[in-house]
């Protein structure tokens, strides 16, 4: 029986990039040997916290409202900064996710615009 591998956070990051640059998590995942579930684990509290989902550790994650609380809650202002960035992390991180799905879908949408006026290519538009 093997040992369970501890990884860095910059090392999660650093495979959560390669991920949404567009490298395929199979090939990672025999590249690296890590689990494919291990990656899309990684990739998914990226998708849902930013990068304080990958920064932490590993086990089972605390309950939501432990986790998260609300300037209403602290009087501490440190406190309230921690929140305020990891909320800003979060947003930043869907917003990545969403801007780079974006990039992908406009980029094939373009291949498959250029490959139907493609040279040779006759196609009546008019009446």
């Amino acid at each position: 029986m093997a040992a369970n591998r501890v990884f860095t956070s910059q090392f999660r990051q650093s495979i959560v990039e390669r991920v949404l640059k567009g490298q395929s998590v199979g090939v990672l995942s025999q590249e690296l040997n890590i689990g494919r579930s291990v990656l899309y684990r990684w990739y998914d509290s990226y998708r849902r916290e930013g990068v304080a989902g990958i920064e932490r550790g590993t086990g089972r994650p605390p309950h939501r409202i432990d986790r998260v609380a609300t300037p209403k809650q602290t009087t501490d202002s440190a406190e309230v900064a921690r929140c305020k960035v990891a909320e800003l992390e979060r947003r930043l991180g869907r917003m990545t996710l969403e801007n780079d799905f974006l990039k992908r879908a406009f980029k094939r949408v373009k291949e498959a615009h250029s490959k139907s006026n493609a040279p040779g290519d006759v196609r009546c538009t008019e009446k």
